[in-house]
């Protein structure tokens, strides 16, 4: 069952970029996370909601690394609303990131119940 957004929303906070280019990003939980079990759940969530997002192309996750390659359309997701979306910044181009997220996230768990 998908978690609600907010405790998504707290994992999400343990991600950090560790390489972007134009329609092309490189994301890595940091360490202090929960168990490898624990990662590799959240990481299949995580990978359920982007692979689902309009806008994202591929998403490769590899939850031994801790890691997760998306590419995206940079028309659709500016290359900005990643950072600031991760970093908690208030901006109009994370906020649009925010709500297709949130939107998929929601779209999961109604079809889950």
């Amino acid at each position: 069952m998908i978690p609600p957004f907010d405790e998504l929303r707290d994992y999400l906070a343990h991600i950090r970029i560790v390489h972007h280019i134009h329609g092309r990003i490189r994301l890595k939980l940091v360490s202090g996370y929960e168990s490898l079990a624990g990662r590799g759940r959240q990481a299949r969530r995580f990978q359920s909601i982007l692979d689902r997002t309009p806008g994202i192309h591929a998403v490769r996750v590899n939850p031994l690394a801790r890691s997760c390659s998306v590419e995206y359309d940079p028309r659709l997701i500016p290359a900005e609303a990643w950072g600031d979306f991760l970093a908690g910044v208030d901006s109009p181009a994370a906020a649009a990131l925010e709500q297709l997220l949130r939107e998929i996230h929601g779209e999961i768990r109604h079809e889950e119940l």
